[in-house]
């Protein structure tokens, strides 16, 4: 039994905004398949008291102590932008 099908490899096509051929739906569909069937055998692994991580090593991010500082002036800023409304940066619209 397929855990995907055709229609929700095109959905997802659809979603990210790409166009597929039939031929690529057939091999993504084949493809995700294995790919969750191989994710699904994880489940078959007792991990009874293993404690969940994030990273194989123990490593800490090293971040930097934050210091305020004076921002740039909205003019300066808005001179290096390709468009402007209302003293905002205009975007190209992503909704249909």
């Amino acid at each position: 039994m397929a855990r995907i099908t055709k229609d929700q490899v095109k959905h997802v096509a659809h979603l990210a905004r790409l166009s597929v051929t039939e031929e690529e739906v057939e091999q993504f569909t084949e493809q995700l398949d294995k790919i969750i069937s191989f994710a699904e055998q994880l489940n078959e692994l007792n991990t009874e008291g293993i404690e969940p991580t994030t990273h194989v090593l123990d490593i800490k991010n090293v971040l930097r102590e934050d210091v305020v500082k004076e921002s740039l002036k909205n003019e300066e800023v808005l001179k290096n932008a390709p468009d402007e409304q209302d003293g905002q940066v205009k975007v190209p619209s992503i909704m249909e």
